[in-house]
């Protein structure tokens, strides 16, 4: 499955909020990412259009099962990325930026490694 990593990032993004409150709405995706509301807009609409999430009557955003999918995955390597960076000796904070980076470009097999070899050190 192909998709940009903006997407992505939306999609882990409202994940990330469901898991801290428990609903999204647009304002809250504005909130954590700190785009504008237009932007914001016009992303859930290609996001809905896309089949990754869907909005209910009271305009709050729910993860369709592929959308989750690719939201758990990206999640999944940023927690993973961003604990191996820390244990490197990397601050936290520059550790959770370059993880950002990192997380949609890095291979699967290359990732899977990080995640055994970070399993490995606890």
């Amino acid at each position: 499955m192909n998709i940009h990593e903006s997407a992505e990032d939306y999609l882990e993004a409202i994940l990330k909020i469901k898991e801290k409150k428990g609903m999204v709405r647009s304002i809250d995706v504005v909130n954590e990412l700190g785009f504008s509301k237009p932007s914001i807009s016009v992303a859930m609409k290609r996001l809905r259009e896309n089949g990754y999430i869907s909005m209910d009557g009271d305009n709050y955003i729910s993860l369709t099962d592929t959308g989750k999918a690719i939201a758990e995955k990206i999640y999944n390597r940023h927690k993973t990325l961003t604990s191996f960076l820390v244990k490197l000796g990397v601050d936290a904070k520059t550790a959770e930026k370059d993880a950002c980076k990192i997380e949609h470009d890095l291979s699967d097999i290359s990732f899977e490694k990080i995640a055994a070899f970070t399993g490995s050190m606890d």
